[in-house]
């Protein structure tokens, strides 16, 4: 005996669901990866203010270590922290656009199993990017 199969309007929206976390899924994976960078900065700058400033520092370019001073590379790092910042603020506004969407996606696929209907066609001010 076969399982009664899933009618293709909703299959459509399944499929859009399961794109939706998967969505979600890599802002978040992004999200912690960017947090992990930001703390590895932060050590590296605490680190490098307990050295003296006639001391010899060197930083990493690809696969050599370059001589460099402090406060330059310093300067590299702060700037790194607030572009950390900033791409952590964009993913978590991401983040919270995407759960919306997957609420309402949810919702919509319940109400249509609800009532067993089709959707109905979407109105012309249905704009994903709002």
């Amino acid at each position: 005996m076969s399982s009664p199969q899933m009618p293709p309007w909703l299959q459509e929206q399944v499929g859009k669901l399961q794109q939706s976390q998967q969505n979600l899924q890599s802002i978040m994976t992004q999200r912690q990866h960017l947090e992990m960078e930001k703390a590895e900065t932060e050590k590296a700058i605490d680190e490098l203010k307990k050295v003296a400033d006639g001391d010899s520092v060197f930083k990493q370019a690809g696969t050599v270590l370059i001589k460099s001073d402090k406060k330059t590379i310093l300067d590299e790092l702060e700037e790194k922290i607030e572009l950390a910042k900033t791409r952590s603020t964009v993913l978590e506004k991401q983040e919270v656009r995407v759960k919306e969407t997957l609420k309402e996606q949810e919702a919509k696929i319940t109400e249509m199993m609800k009532s067993g209907n089709a959707p109905s066609p979407p109105a012309s001010d249905d704009n994903p990017r709002k």
